[in-house]
């Protein structure tokens, strides 16, 4: 059963990313805006066929939650390099763009950064991608019992046993610990009200 909702979720999230890619080749991305929705469409394909293995019970059902430590090791400097490959394939001559340029060329990278801009629509799907990645599930919740509490003394020889007075094979928790029978067995009982135990 596992398996077969795994396999749907991921079919029909391939056709959702499907269409969302289609969608992006309906716009014109001469312009920034234009340019910015197309590879925003892209980036939501990746995130969608993220959480399709999410919600198809790929990592042990229960409430999806924002794993910290991804985000911050893996999310954010694979976004970085990929906003970066982004912001210098970017129409127009925006701010973003311009720094971006200069900052290759000052790192002595702008080669790179050149030869990469032919994939940006693999930088977007990889951003979306990998933001999906960073969720995961803590599982179904169970109810934790606790153990049932036991009195223990030292018995013979500094060996630990288990007080059991009424004879049934249950430790009695109620039983007074031995401090306390004894500075009560040695009072009179007319004076044991008195007698404030440690």
């Amino acid at each position: 059963m596992y398996g077969l909702t795994r396999a749907t979720t991921t079919l029909l999230a391939a056709a959702v990313a499907g269409l969302l890619i289609w969608f992006a080749t309906q716009i014109d991305d001469t312009h920034k805006g234009g340019f910015w929705a197309v590879y925003g469409l892209i980036a939501g394909a990746g995130l969608v066929m993220a959480l399709s293995q999410l919600l198809g019970g790929w990592t042990k059902w229960g409430w999806p939650r924002l794993s910290g430590t991804f985000f911050l090791l893996a999310f954010v400097p694979i976004a970085v390099v990929s906003l970066w490959i982004v912001l210098s394939a970017e129409p127009g001559n925006g701010w973003f763009h311009r720094h971006v340029l200069a900052w290759s060329g000052d790192l002595h990278i702008r080669g790179l950064v050149d030869d990469l801009k032919e994939y940006v629509p693999l930088f977007a799907f990889g951003i979306g991608l990998v933001f999906g990645y960073s969720f995961d599930t803590t599982g179904p919740r169970t109810d934790v019992v606790a153990p049932e509490a036991t009195t223990r003394r030292r018995g013979l020889f500094g060996r630990r046993r288990t007080t059991d007075v009424d004879g049934d094979g249950v430790p009695d928790a109620d039983e007074p610990v031995t401090r306390d029978r004894v500075v009560t067995e040695d009072v009179p009982a007319d004076e044991r009200d008195r007698v404030t135990t440690r």
